[in-house]
């Protein structure tokens, strides 16, 4: 705690001495966004050195940490202490204060909302160089419920105090086969009124091949599988009907894979998994090449040489259960992207709506995450299948993730985000523009 106060009273004085000349900003040397943007100067006020852990309290049920944490770090610290951020989100490289900025879901979202449901206080250095506490209830309540979607351009959060749940030290895991999305959907819909499972995603293999795999904490296992190095999580969901984890490895599931996208740079392939090594089996190793490859182009030229056109279709979308089904069929009729990955989520009941990704409190939605690059034969207009994609979500009132491509209209943007709240949000937090706006950062990528 008087660390985290020695940080911020030279923060204080870093902001004093540069008056209003410069905005705060973040100088990382990895990301979890994927949209590209030009070139950015190295801030004058750098937060991202706020990443330490203040406290962990068990005892009351949460954790408060430095925004600039990685959910690795985090975690690292409280199963230590026997609990776990009540959502960790996939990949080690986020951050707890991205994952709030952004959305931050995972398979304990189908009890506890998304990560920003779980916050009960936020510290945030604002546009204007102000740092201020929000909590649900106190005079800055307008920007904690305003800073979740606002992706760094209402602030940052230099601290976050979040809900965590108590652990055991495995998670046992039981992978069920449906035959049709309509009876997975039901399933899943069941599954909410059921008390036992802890955790519950899914995978959908193909249109007859669909699976939802719920996880329940328990005391001991009869073996703990590895899925770190020569076993890849994602094809045992096919495998085995049930299965064993630590409660750490299970956290990290996806992350040694990305899901299944490490296939994209071969590491599924037993030469190059043993090239690599345990260490280098990662998100950030294959965000490092992806960042790589699209700065050199090497992808879009062995395509254009093979006289095909690629697009890249990176998306995490939320679409209420009731139309999820109908969604899959969208997916499968017009992108053509497989494995997919199912996610229900649900927001607590109390809980009021977040300003920017106002989603309904007494509906269960479904994150469908397909992240691939999608070949044709004719060239099509720039983001042909994404803008389908926004369509769709629209009209089935979803709404979809800002961290990767957005093609929206500055009209059809404004109508989905709340745009009189947001400029409220812009006047009061960041008077004078230092911060980007949402729709320039998150669409038109300056």
């Amino acid at each position: 705690m008087s660390a985290h106060a020695d940080r911020i009273a030279r923060l204080e004085t870093a902001l004093a001495a540069a008056g209003g000349a410069a905005g705060p900003g973040l100088a990382k040397r990895t990301s979890n966004l994927f949209r590209d943007r030009a070139p950015r100067q190295r801030p004058a006020i750098d937060v991202s050195h706020f990443d330490e852990v203040i406290r962990v309290d068990p005892a009351a049920g949460v954790v408060e940490a430095e925004g600039m944490i990685t959910y690795a770090a985090l975690v690292l610290h409280t199963l230590a202490q026997g609990v776990m951020p009540a959502v960790v989100p996939q990949l080690k490289s986020i951050t707890l204060g991205g994952a709030v900025a952004g959305v931050g879901i995972e398979a304990s979202s189908f009890r506890q909302g998304l990560v920003h449901d779980t916050v009960a206080a936020l510290e945030v250095l604002t546009g204007d160089g102000r740092i201020v506490r929000c909590t649900p209830d106190n005079e800055h309540r307008d920007l904690f419920f305003g800073f979740p979607n606002s992706y760094g351009t209402l602030g940052y959060a230099v601290a976050v105090t979040a809900r965590t749940l108590p652990v055991k030290p495995f998670v046992a895991l039981t992978h069920t086969r449906f035959a049709s999305a309509e009876a997975c959907f039901a399933a899943i819909d069941e599954l909410g009124a059921d008390p036992a499972p802890d955790f519950l995603d899914g995978t959908v293999f193909g249109p007859g091949e669909l699976y939802l795999t719920s996880g329940r904490f328990v005391e001991s296992a009869p073996h703990a599988s590895d899925y770190t190095y020569e076993n890849i999580y994602y094809r045992s969901i096919r495998e085995k009907a049930v299965d064993w984890l630590t409660v750490s490895d299970y956290l990290w599931r996806w992350d040694t894979d990305w899901f299944w996208c490490s296939k994209n740079v071969g590491a599924q392939h037993p030469f190059v998994r043993r090239l690599l090594g345990r260490r280098r089996l990662n998100s950030i190793t294959y965000q490092r090449i992806m960042r790589w490859n699209s700065r050199w182009g090497v992808t879009r030229a062995l395509t254009r040489v093979s006289g095909r056109h690629a697009e890249s279709v990176i998306q995490d979308i939320d679409i209420p259960l009731a139309h999820a089904a109908e969604f899959l069929a969208f997916l499968h009729r017009e992108i053509g992207i497989l494995p997919i990955w199912l996610c229900p989520m649900r927001a607590p009941a109390a809980a009021k709506p977040f300003t920017l990704y106002p989603l309904r409190t007494d509906t269960t939605y479904v994150n469908f995450g397909f992240w691939d690059v999608v070949t044709d034969a004719v060239q099509r207009p720039d983001g042909y299948r994404n803008r389908m994609i926004e369509r769709e979500v629209e009209r089935l009132g979803g709404m979809k993730s800002l961290y990767s491509d957005s093609y929206y209209t500055e009209a059809e943007f404004w109508r989905i985000i709340d745009r009189a709240a947001y400029v409220q949000l812009k006047a009061r937090y960041d008077s004078e523009g230092r911060l980007p706006d949402l729709y320039a950062k998150c669409v038109l990528r300056r």
